[in-house]
């Protein structure tokens, strides 16, 4: 089945745009992590909520669907003949060998060896384009990781703002509390606002759950450059739903309940892997799909997300999936009653629309 389902009538990018003030943008979590804001988006308008009050909004028999991804510390500083290189990790190409976007990449070359710390380095293996290269580690599979987790930061996006990098809290707060399965870049923000006591009482609501794992990548943060929206090159990032996970949500449709994607990165993901009846398949591999306005969802009927940046993919997809008008008024109104913006930011939740 095609990845990139593009709608043939043009999409400006700039029609895609939104002025929010940078105090609007989240530099820390709402603690507890349940106490963020809830924006419930639907055909009836708009309530102001909290993520404490997710069970009162679903239904007993609805299915929550969670992407179990855990971010690695894929942020390095290293030295290139006594100069400072600063690379965050995106993509792994094999166990010693990852593509990684460099600061400054201008100076590096095929070759070049950059230490990271006494009896740690790598060797620049390829130079891409727009400051990206390809790394050959000196070791690889679980020695890297351990490597990594020794020596790494957490990778946070360009909008949070820390002096030294990062702080001592962004390694916890930067992760879900379900995280199983190491791959990431970049959290799936949305999953960030659960807690062990929202969990309790979704479970006493009666709403079921579900995971699949999407690692997300720092493609995320790319900047769209093409006027048109339909012109842009998706990033590609590698996902699995097992055949058991996939019968248990095709069987909770079944029943009647609602699939619930707690974030882009999941909806993506189910919506990858379904045909065109509805019917969801297992999956391995990697997706680019690309969801703009005129696509036809096939699975998932509500989605839990945070606000996104104005001229993203990410704002593209929720306006796809709510329709542009319901999300341009849900956005007016986060930003004009304080809601917190972006990766540690409040969180909304959005019943899908048939009007694009």
């Amino acid at each position: 089945m095609p990845e990139n389902r593009l709608t043939d009538a043009p999409l400006a990018l700039e029609d895609f745009d939104f002025d929010l003030p940078r105090e609007r943008i989240a530099q820390h979590p709402a603690r507890p992590r349940d106490a963020a804001r809830l924006l419930h988006v639907s055909a009836h308008g708009l309530a102001d909520r909290t993520m404490r009050d997710l069970p009162a909004l679903l239904a007993p028999g609805d299915l929550l669907v969670l992407n179990d991804t855990k971010v690695i510390p894929a942020r390095l500083f290293g030295t290139r003949r006594g100069a400072k290189v600063e690379l965050t990790l995106h993509r792994e190409m094999a166990p010693a060998r990852w593509r990684a976007f460099a600061k400054p990449a201008r100076k590096l070359g095929a070759g070049d060896r950059i230490d990271f710390a006494p009896g740690f380095h790598a060797e620049v293996a390829l130079k891409g384009k727009e400051g990206e290269v390809e790394l050959a580690f000196d070791r690889a599979g679980a020695e890297l990781a351990a490597a990594l987790e020794r020596h790494g930061a957490t990778p946070l996006p360009p909008y949070i703002k820390r002096a030294q990098g990062t702080e001592a809290g962004d390694r916890a707060d930067y992760q879900t509390l379900y995280a199983r399965v190491p791959g990431a870049v970049a959290a799936p923000t949305a999953g960030l606002h659960f807690t062990p006591e929202l969990f309790q009482a979704l479970d006493a609501r009666g709403v079921e759950r579900a995971t699949l794992t999407l690692h997300v990548g720092a493609g995320t943060f790319l900047p769209v450059k093409s006027a048109d929206l339909r012109d842009h090159v998706m990033h590609g990032e590698w996902g699995t739903l097992d055949a058991a996970m996939a019968a248990r949500i095709d069987a909770a449709r079944a029943r009647g309940g609602r699939v619930v994607a707690v974030g882009s990165t999941s909806l993506r993901l189910l919506e990858s892997a379904a045909d065109d009846e509805g019917r969801l398949h297992p999956f391995a591999g990697e997706t680019r799909l690309y969801i703009l306005p005129g696509y036809r969802f096939k699975v998932v009927d509500l989605m839990l997300t945070n606000f996104h940046l104005p001229r993203s993919t990410l704002f593209a997809l929720v306006c796809a999936f709510a329709g542009r008008a319901r999300i341009r008024a849900a956005y007016a109104h986060a930003i004009e009653a304080g809601y917190r913006f972006y990766s540690y930011g409040d969180a909304c939740l959005l019943e899908r629309s048939d009007v694009p």
